[in-house]
């Protein structure tokens, strides 16, 4: 029996060996400098499909690279490479390639995605609906119209936007207002000309006068939107929700919301709307450069909403300045009963806000507070509109400051010229927007990681009661399946690892992977726990794929479905097809990642997880095949297919602990663990391979089941049938024992 297991575990190494041996190759593959990949898009690329009404373009030329468009001999506009323009890069580090027709004008003529490597869109959202969500991008004019940060109409989309359509329309918004700055683009068509009088106003920290609520409005220094029912309406139908206007509240003559806005870091407004005592408190917290800014408001829709409990951010308002926009969370938040200004009306809700650290705030430059109004329509269906409150911090609280002099002659002191308020700052990294957005996912997951840490830390007083492990297990399987996948679509895949190893070869940065928090997290974890218990801590526990084959398993066998019994032998070649078919794809990876990507289809993550089954037939029908195999093989894919696993057992050897009891008669004579193992991972020697376990504990419920443990059983029938010792004698009554007694030679020899 020992013999018929050496060969596959002597296969098992030799695949660990030929996966460490590409991978330390690919290491040392250098980079392939990239040439301008403009000219080759427009070459296979209709010119129609991104600027319609073109017949033709020039030659690529200036810097960002373009390439000017023409109907004939006139002059239409220009097209460009979103990546040429721009560093944002999706999950999977690769560029996001959108190529974009931009007028003389400014108007966003056409954009098409031309090549990505995102695994989000190829194990999560229909290619269909991230073109669809592209062209909400055209027709925009970010010349004419300030930016609006994020993703533009149509507004529905919003609410199903993924990270790579954050990144693909942040890429869009500020690539387009990045090529007509640089190439003269304005309303008129003349270069664009910098404001002097902003790049040399700085607050004028000794005007401090207190002044009332209607003089803070009256020079401007408080800003209002006020909003009926109505004019909320009326936007719904604008953005073409007609559904949305119907579900609209309160009568034409109610106020919807009346919204204000003050710069407070300002001395003189600060006074006026906190009091003295209020200020000073501030002038305490900020710290230099940092901005404060009080926003109140009345009405039926509050500013604040309910987000900013639920996962520490305020969702309904975003402060935007040029490109760069950020909201605030709830450690920026203090709240206030009221407005110090006198004649200020009373106000239901007052917040004072303090500029996050890793944001930023010019002062004197314009920027907008942008609310937005939603309504659920249904629990998957959302609409969305915004409305903006500008605002310009006066001049009356500013003060100018000297421009740049020219290099002083010899043996004067140079003059430092002063920073220009004028040079873009550049807006927070998208992944930490992303991750403020998700604070309250991150935490869930968090807490179910902490589970089961302790399930497995804890896992001899858990398996010690069979129906609390198995309660236990049940439970988190089904959190596994619809909350980690069908609901936080963080099913990882062979093609997140593809991705990494392509990474290390080419441009690895974190910020790439930092995309998706609850994949990441899901990978860190997945990572730390192979050193404690190899890959079970995911393939048994975290997969929804998984979780779904192991559920529908379990009812199969409650509905009487006969369960298939494979040879040990058997089982162990089998199992190797997975570690092939994951070699095949490495290699795929090496060559061309986007024929890996495609290969990967393997993997039904996408159409059962991710879609949900609703993806054309031969996918659904491959997805449900390999479901209905393991109704009669427990783990069907796990087992003899999924190159994911493949790629997690792999190191498998190289593991720290090992967790799992064993007695020394399990496997000679005791065959039971191997035959109740779900996934035949224990070898008839008794011996569990760490390659194909999973943690499912099954083995260590046994080891102390007190019925069902042969060693158990015996060693208590054992227990049982021995009579209690007797007390061991003293050294006086054995002597007293072996001294000869009066006529002991006639006495008969009781002992005998």
């Amino acid at each position: 029996m020992r013999g018929s297991t050496e060969v596959p575990h002597r296969f098992t190494k030799h695949i660990q060996a030929a996966f460490f041996v590409l991978w330390l190759s690919c290491l040392f593959l250098a980079q392939t400098a990239q040439a301008q990949r403009l000219p080759d898009f427009l070459a296979s690329t209709p010119i129609t499909d991104v600027f319609p009404g073109a017949d033709r373009t020039g030659p690529v030329e200036g810097k960002p690279a373009i390439a000017r468009v023409f109907a004939g001999n006139k002059p239409l506009g220009l097209v460009y490479l979103t990546t040429d323009v721009v560093n944002t890069r999706g999950y999977s580090s690769k560029p996001i390639d959108v190529l974009v027709g931009l007028s003389d004008s400014g108007r966003i003529m056409g954009a098409k995605l031309v090549e990505h490597h995102e695994p989000i869109v190829l194990i999560g959202i229909p290619q269909a609906k991230v073109d669809h969500f592209i062209q909400g991008y055209v027709g925009l004019n970010f010349v004419d119209a300030p930016p609006r940060h994020g993703a533009p109409p149509p507004v529905d989309i919003v609410s199903g936007a993924t990270v790579t359509l954050m990144v693909i329309g942040d890429t869009i918004t500020r690539s387009a207002i990045a090529v007509a700055r640089a190439h003269g683009i304005d309303k008129s068509g003349a270069p664009r000309q910098t404001a002097q009088p902003a790049a040399t106003r700085v607050i004028d920290e000794s005007k401090d006068t207190v002044q009332t609520w209607q003089e803070l409005l009256d020079a401007g220094a408080v800003k209002n939107l006020r909003l009926t029912p109505d004019d909320v309406n009326q936007a719904f139908l604008r953005s073409g929700r007609k559904d949305a206007a119907e579900h609209g509240e309160g009568g034409p003559d109610d106020t919807f919301i009346d919204l204000y806005a003050a710069l407070v870091s300002a001395p003189s407004i600060g006074r006026s709307l906190l009091g003295d005592i209020g200020w000073q408190r501030l002038k305490e917290r900020l710290k230099p450069g940092q901005q404060a800014v009080l926003v109140a408001g009345n009405g039926l829709y509050s500013f604040k909403g309910s987000g900013y409990v639920r996962g520490g951010i305020f969702d309904r308002i975003e402060v935007i300045q040029d490109e760069s926009a950020f909201r605030f969370r709830d450690r920026n938040h203090q709240r206030l009963a009221d407005v110090n200004a006198k004649g200020a009306p009373a106000l239901r809700e007052v917040a004072l806000f303090v500029v996050p650290e890793d944001a930023s705030l010019d002062p004197v430059k314009p920027w907008r507070l942008q609310l937005m109004v939603q309504r659920v329509l249904s629990v998957s269906d959302k609409a969305f509109v915004t409305f903006d409150l500008p605002y310009d911090l006066p001049t009356a609280y500013t003060r100018a400051v000297a421009p740049p002099t020219a290099p002083a002659a010899a043996g004067q002191p140079a003059t430092a010229p002063a920073p220009s308020p004028d040079v873009e700052t550049a807006p927070p990294a998208l992944w930490k927007q992303i991750w403020q957005g998700k604070a309250g996912q991150i935490a869930i997951l968090t807490v179910a990681l902490t589970v089961l840490v302790g399930i497995f830390f804890f896992q001899d007083q858990l398996t010690s009661r069979p129906l609390l492990h198995d309660r236990l297990r049940l439970a988190f399987l089904a959190f596994a399946l619809f909350w980690i996948g069908w609901y936080g679509q963080a099913q990882l895949s062979i093609v997140n690892v593809l991705t990494f190893f392509s990474a290390l070869r080419t441009d690895f940065r974190w910020e790439y992977f930092l995309m998706d928090p609850l994949v990441f997290i899901l990978w860190c974890a997945t990572a730390i726990s192979m050193v404690f218990w190899n890959r079970g801590a995911f393939c048994g526990w975290l997969c929804p794929f998984g979780a779904l084959q192991e559920l529908t398993n379990r009812i199969a066998r409650r509905l009487g479905v006969r369960q298939l019994k494979i040879r040990h032998g058997v089982a162990q070649r089998l199992s190797t097809f997975k570690y092939v078919i994951f070699l095949l794809l490495f290699g795929f990876s090496l060559y061309d990642l986007a024929v890996a990507e495609q290969l990967a289809e393997v993997e039904p993550f996408k159409t059962a997880i991710i879609l949900h089954f609703v993806r054309h037939w031969p996918f659904v029908l491959f997805a449900v095949a390999l479901l209905a195999a393991g109704l009669f093989i427990e783990r069907f894919f796990c087992r003899y297919l999924c190159p994911l696993g493949a790629a997690l057992a792999i190191p498998a050897r190289l593991r720290i602990f090992n967790w799992l009891k064993r007695y020394r008669d399990c496997g000679n004579p005791c065959q039971r663990c191997n035959i109740e193992c779900p996934v035949q991972a224990i070898d008839p020697s008794g011996e569990i391979n760490p390659n194909e376990c999973i943690q499912c504990l099954h083995c260590q419920m046994l080891y102390h089941h007190k019925q069902k443990c042969p060693h158990l059983i015996q060693k208590q029938a054992k227990r049982e049938r021995r009579p209690a010792p007797p007390p061991e004698p003293s050294v006086q009554e054995v002597v007293l024992h072996r001294m000869p007694t009066p006529n002991s030679a006639n006495r008969p020899n009781r002992e005998s």
